[in-house]
């Protein structure tokens, strides 16, 4: 049983007359009647009878009428639906980020991709990168946020934004009272450092810089996302290198200093699944980009 004959079925069951129903198929006489022939064939019964005066239908034909209006209808949504997902219109996207996403222009990113994508829905994750990779492997998310370029084959990225380190205080510490601070300023000091579980890159990068400046940092305390980073400084339990957005998190209590020197970069990239091109994907990628750059000029 194919969808023509059940679309040739149903024309016919309303016209109830082979001309008319054909002309209104664009096709001829002969095909029709071969194509009810057919269905009848795959059916098992007789959907018509007809003479020479009239057509109408059997029994069978009249159950089949019902079911072949639900199919035709079923079938056309699912073509539709095909068609919106292919073009942006509707769909689903599935997004990890890690924290520091919320402080770089994600949040407005999404609301504008909202506003122009009504019919999409969109689902968020906060996971670290190496949660997020795994997640994308496995088909459970369509786009992450991440902190590292270092990925397996199955996957594709993006670099987003690229960023400086900034020097995170205790708002009363005396060295918040210099508007520039040197890596070496922070000798001696106890630091908040993200976890290397959290994220290797990161981690690395922080001991890559104060390593540069001669010292290695006296670690107090690692934590698993930048707000607790942050917190933890604000309420005065060390100091910390933090990626530059962070300032906009607005704690009480925790200053911001840039360095005087450039030093290893803050990166976010985006990362998505290798094979077909998701327009949907590729839209908001776009979107993040530039709300990221507006950001970071802010």
């Amino acid at each position: 049983m194919e969808l023509r004959h059940l679309r040739y079925f149903s024309v016919l069951a309303e016209e109830l007359h082979f001309g008319r129903a054909a002309r209104r198929l664009a096709i001829s006489q002969p095909p029709l009647s071969v194509a009810i022939r057919q269905l009848e064939d795959s059916v098992g019964a007789r959907l018509f009878e007809r003479n020479s005066k009239e057509v109408r239908l059997t029994p069978a034909g009249e159950a089949l009428r019902v079911s072949a209006r639900r199919v035709l209808l079923q079938a056309e949504e699912a073509a539709m639906e095909a068609r919106d997902v292919a073009t942006g219109s509707a769909g689903r996207l599935r997004i990890g980020f890690v924290g520091a996403m919320l402080y770089r222009g994600l949040p407005p990113a999404l609301r504008a991709f909202q506003a122009r994508h009504p019919a999409v829905r969109i689902t968020l994750s906060e996971l670290n990168s190496g949660v997020q990779i795994a997640e994308l492997l496995h088909d459970r998310l369509d786009l992450g946020f991440v902190h590292t370029s270092r990925m397996p084959a199955e996957l594709q990225h993006r670099l987003l934004l690229s960023e400086p380190f900034v020097a995170c205080l205790p708002a009363g510490h005396a060295l918040a009272r210099k508007r520039v601070l040197a890596p070496a300023d922070l000798r001696a000091q106890p630091f908040v450092l993200f976890s290397r579980e959290a994220s290797p890159d990161y981690h690395e990068r922080i001991l890559s810089i104060c390593a540069d400046a001669g010292f290695s940092p006296e670690v107090r305390h690692e934590v698993r996302h930048w707000l607790a980073v942050v917190s933890l400084v604000s309420q005065g339990m060390g100091v910390a290198l933090v990626p530059q957005a962070m300032r906009h998190s607005a704690l009480r209590g925790a200053v911001f200093r840039p360095l005087d020197r450039a030093v290893a970069q803050s990166e976010a990239y985006g990362v998505w699944r290798t094979g077909p091109v998701n327009v949907l994907v590729e839209r908001l990628l776009e979107g993040v980009a530039q709300s990221l750059a507006v950001n970071a000029a802010e």
